[in-house]
């Protein structure tokens, strides 16, 4: 663990808490404490300001890709990207204490999370109501006391609001994880020994083939290249950035020339960070 993330005291997310980025920030910072932040805006700030040392965000599911809003407020964070998590995402079936599973009639959860429970919800004649947030359905299910409605939401949102699991572990697949990245105002690189993702955003010039010759700098360098995603800028479809993470260390001499070539090629280049890469990555399929 690097310096930045060991020295860390407190870590915002956003979310109510019991959040999946709560829990997140519960595995990856266990000495900090997680503040919530209700947008990933503010969440963001709150590191970018000093009012915490980190803040950690959801950046991509493998269920359902990449979380929306989040590449664009990278860049423009001015942080800089200290290390990765990923949390396998479990979703519970939450009732009141004195709830039965055949006591339910109405479900609540954000729509990603419904999304991902579309067999448990198939099979049942419940109603079903999209929330701001799983943690805040938790919450909400808490705050109505009525025995006949659930949330779908996280072990750490039934510890928070006193709420019983009436049916564990609904998600459709249980390979489904959250990427999330840890940022900070302060940056700091990985030491070269060991596994090292670095990650950079970059802009490509106006000219016949750019993006075929940017890329072909890794592929001549045998860098292995593990993301690759591009959104608009600024409402235009003519200023395309794209975003990066490669296996290596820029000190390691093929990644060197590899992001030598790729500047050569951009009109614009930056590395937001060169952090170890998380132990989960050598489980995935």
């Amino acid at each position: 663990m690097i310096k930045t993330i060991s020295n860390a005291r407190r870590v915002a997310f956003q979310g109510e808490p019991g959040a999946y980025a709560n829990l997140a920030a519960r595995e990856a910072v266990p000495h900090a404490t997680a503040i919530p932040k209700p947008t990933f805006e503010d969440a963001i700030e709150a590191a970018k300001s000093g009012d915490t040392d980190l803040v950690i965000i959801p950046v991509e599911n493998s269920l359902i890709g990449r979380i929306a809003d989040i590449h664009h407020l990278l860049p423009e964070s001015g942080l800089h990207i200290v290390g990765e998590h990923f949390l396998p995402i479990r979703h519970q079936l939450l009732g009141l204490k004195d709830a039965r599973l055949e006591d339910i009639k109405s479900v609540y959860s954000q729509a990603p999370a419904l999304a991902q429970c579309r067999i448990l919800l198939r099979g049942r004649n419940w109603i079903v109501h999209n929330w701001y947030d799983t943690a805040g359905s938790a919450k909400h299910i808490t705050e109505l006391g009525d025995r006949s409605v659930a949330a779908i939401a996280s072990t750490l949102a039934a510890e928070f609001y006193g709420l019983k699991i009436l049916q564990a572990d609904v998600e459709d697949e249980h390979h489904n994880a959250t990427r999330f990245l840890i940022m900070s105002r302060q940056a700091e690189r990985a030491p070269s020994n060991g596994k090292v993702v670095t990650s950079f955003i970059f802009q490509v010039k106006n000219a016949p083939a750019a993006l075929y010759k940017a890329l072909g700098a890794f592929a001549t360098n045998g860098v292995n290249m593990t993301k690759l995603e591009s959104y608009q800028l600024g409402g235009s479809f003519n200023a395309t950035q794209f975003y990066a993470d490669i296996q290596g260390h820029p000190e390691e001499p093929h990644v060197a020339r590899a992001l030598e070539e790729l500047a050569f090629q951009t009109a614009k280049m930056t590395v937001m960070g060169v952090y170890p890469a998380h132990p989960f990555r050598e489980d995935m399929p």
